[in-house]
């Protein structure tokens, strides 16, 4: 079910602090997948100037019951004051692939023995 599935978008200021980020989100199993942009423009307001700099794009596949846990782990671990997370809803896609977001967000299941 799609609507269980969103993607969430953040921005860092290098290559590797998005490495570092996602490698953390999947390990920590709070993301089945994260693709990391190439450098972006981004031009925006902060502390009262326009801003113009390069950023890495990342987008975080994720379970919609983990964005909130998500949002603390990157904003606990993030090097901006106020980090981009923003959540985009999956409308569709193949089911199997939205399986392997939810098993992938998940604790490991051992067998029994």
């Amino acid at each position: 079910m799609s609507d269980n599935h969103v993607v969430v978008i953040t921005t860092t200021d290098s290559e590797d602090a998005a490495v570092a980020l996602a490698r953390a989100v999947v390990e920590a199993r709070l993301a089945a997948c994260v693709q990391i942009s190439s450098p972006v423009r981004s031009v925006y307001r902060w502390d009262g100037e326009v801003r113009d700099d390069h950023e890495w794009q990342l987008w975080i596949k994720t379970a919609y019951d983990r964005v909130d846990e998500l949002t603390e782990f990157v904003t606990a671990r993030h090097t901006y004051d106020v980090p981009e997370v923003l959540a985009l809803p999956v409308l569709g896609g193949n089911p199997d692939y939205l399986e392997w977001i939810t098993s992938e967000t998940r604790p490991p299941t051992h067998p029994s023995p």
